[in-house]
């Protein structure tokens, strides 16, 4: 169960000097990975010759291409991936008030896993080559958002949280299900495709995705953060939201489909990134002390975005050149760090 503060706690100066400071702190991190993120590769540039790339981008032509087309769109899609992923996350643990409870739990995964498979695995895409390098991002898309609405409309009949946790895990096993049968009929050279497709990357974004991401991403996170005091209401249970005046059956749908529609844009083109949804809201209400959803959701936002870089970065760099699996440095990282925290805290989720 999570813990909810009385938003009252943390209205007064001194109680909000702390946040204050991780926020600036939580800020100056981002911007750095950021920076290291697009200074450090199998190529690496002086700050000079990235600076000189950066304004003016057409004087080097190869930097300018490395920096502009690479690295760039990385570092701010690694950036959006870990804010997007963080706030869904923390959405759904609120709304079944349950710490084990993650973006991907309602089967919004499974369902873009299984569409990718459909094409990488079979001949969906008809010899149409102009579309073949779409057709993996329109097909998750198609999945997790399908998933989405399938969990949706479920939401608007039933009043059980449990009922449609348990909904969303059942069509989680059934889209693993049609994977595995998928998987085990493809040609061995298909399925190298799709393995690496399946351990997440932010590899390969192009600026249009970028520009999508951060449009509509940023219209769902501002409308989240209008729900903040609904939010904490939430927190107190059902019965008392109702009496502050939310209507339940509206809320408990809008915040499904704001969850869904964060974690499907990112794993529509990044493929599926573990952990980051499951384990940031705990880091969160561990750092910043509370459950008041005013700071939690900027909070996991920046957070999110410093782990979910940092990862990227030792998921490069580590080995390099080879480029080790994101989802397995997000789960090595982050793992260890919750349970610690946790444990020194003392704290009951």
């Amino acid at each position: 169960m999570i813990d909810a503060l009385p938003t009252t706690a943390i209205t007064t100066p001194i109680a909000l000097r702390r946040p204050a400071i991780v926020f600036v702190t939580l800020a100056g991190l981002t911007l750095a990975f950021i920076l290291l993120n697009i200074a450090i590769g199998s190529v690496s540039f002086s700050p000079s010759e990235i600076w000189q790339a950066v304004v003016h981008p057409k004087t080097s032509a190869t930097t300018g291409e490395i920096i502009w087309k690479i690295r760039i769109p990385r570092a701010i899609a690694a950036v959006l991936g870990g804010a997007y992923l963080a706030v869904s996350g923390l959405l759904l643990q609120v709304y079944f008030r349950n710490p084990i409870v993650g973006p991907f739990v309602l089967g919004i995964s499974s369902g873009a896993t299984l569409m990718v498979s459909f094409v990488m695995l079979t001949s969906l895409t008809l010899g149409m080559t102009v579309l073949s390098p779409f057709m993996t991002t329109i097909a998750a898309f198609v999945g997790a958002y399908g998933v989405m609405m399938i969990v949706v409309a479920v939401a608007s009949r039933v009043r059980s949280g449990i009922t449609l946790l348990i909904v969303g895990l059942m069509m989680g096993y059934l889209c693993g299900a049609a994977t595995a049968v998928l998987t085990a009929l493809a040609e061995k050279e298909r399925i190298k495709g799709f393995v690496l497709w399946q351990l997440g990357s932010f590899s390969g974004f192009k600026w249009s995705e970028i520009s999508v991401l951060m449009i509509f991403g940023g219209v769902v996170l501002v409308a989240i953060y209008l729900l903040s005091k609904p939010l904490n209401a939430l927190l107190l249970g059902e019965s008392y939201a109702a009496s502050m005046g939310v209507n339940i059956r509206r809320f408990r749908i809008l915040i499904l489909f704001c969850a869904c529609a964060l974690a499907g844009m990112i794993t529509s083109v990044a493929g599926p990134v573990a952990f980051i949804g499951l384990a940031v809201p705990h880091m969160a209400r561990l750092i910043f002390q509370t459950s008041d959803n005013r700071l939690l959701i900027p909070g996991v936002c920046l957070l999110g975005a410093v782990v979910t870089s940092l990862c990227d970065l030792i998921a490069r760099m580590l080995l390099s050149p080879v480029e080790l699996p994101l989802s397995a440095i997000t789960a090595f990282f982050g793992a260890p760090i919750v349970i610690g925290l946790l444990l020194k805290r003392r704290v009951e989720m």
